[in-house]
């Protein structure tokens, strides 16, 4: 008895690029799989190193996963899905929770024994450890992708909601707490992300840069000056503003620019 897997760890043209906690990241050195249609944008994307990743979990009975819906693509093993809902009352509280954050309500909890293959994506794998950061992590939507069991899903509220209002954001972000290890996708590599540490201190940016924070941290959005002529001569405007102690995960692009924003994954698949 036993799981033996052939064709990605003995293959060249798959890499082992990172692990931490139950997961390991899994990128594709070339893909082999194209046609005439494609072949043209797979060469030069893998000339700039763009490839495809998979998440694999190995469960050993002890800890869990839980995943965002509908990121499994295969299981082996003795594996059950569970929905990790505790009632009606946990039910109506995840769906306002999911609601508020624009995250899936119900995400699926795997446990047992075995490996489980998430769907395949070209975006950046993080591993963060909730642990390191200040009171919980907060992330921005759509980052989520898969979590150890042991980590708490919730939710953070803005401080200032009239001024959430007033700068087009959402109220309210998810809120990891707990040890363990979470998986996120980026639209920024890791290694060109910029970790800023405060120490009781502020930090303000133009734009969604921060992907994620520490839940130590007071997140509001205000005006850039100190009245209203201040902020319209210096042409900011509103900012995002984090103060206390913790530390940002800031990205170089906003969501308009980034490869992966909504707008741009259209237009390529036009093109």
């Amino acid at each position: 008895m036993g799981i033996r897997i052939k064709g990605l760890f003995d293959d060249p043209d798959y890499t082992l690029k990172e692990s931490k906690g139950i997961f390991s990241v899994i990128e594709y050195v070339r893909d082999l799989t194209v046609s005439p249609s494609n072949a043209m944008y797979e060469y030069f994307m893998s000339k700039m190193d763009v490839r495809r990743k998979q998440v694999l979990c190995r469960l050993d009975g002890t800890i869990g996963v839980t995943m965002q819906a509908g990121a499994m693509q295969w299981m082996a093993g003795n594996v059950h899905a569970t929905t990790g809902l505790k009632g009606a009352g946990d039910f109506i509280g995840k769906v306002l929770k999911g609601a508020v954050t624009n995250e899936s309500a119900i995400k699926p909890e795997y446990k047992g024994k075995g490996i489980i293959c998430l769907e395949p994506t070209y975006k950046y794998i993080l591993l963060e450890r909730v642990e390191n950061w200040q009171n919980g992590l907060v992330i921005q939507d759509g980052m989520f992708l898969a979590s150890e069991s042991t980590i708490t899903l919730g939710i953070q509220a803005r401080k200032s909601i009239s001024s959430a209002v007033a700068g087009n954001e959402g109220l309210f972000n998810l809120k990891l707490k707990g040890n363990g290890v979470v998986v996120l996708e980026s639209n920024v590599i890791r290694e060109q992300l910029i970790e800023i540490d405060l120490e009781d201190d502020v930090l303000k940016t133009d734009g969604n840069q921060a992907m994620c924070w520490s839940g130590s941290l007071d997140f509001t959005v205000e005006r850039s000056g100190k009245t209203l002529v201040g902020s319209a001569v210096s042409g900011e405007g509103l900012v995002n503003v984090f103060r206390g102690t913790g530390k940002v995960l800031l990205s170089p692009l906003d969501d308009s620019t980034s490869l992966y924003s909504s707008t741009n994954t259209k237009r390529i698949k036009n093109e």
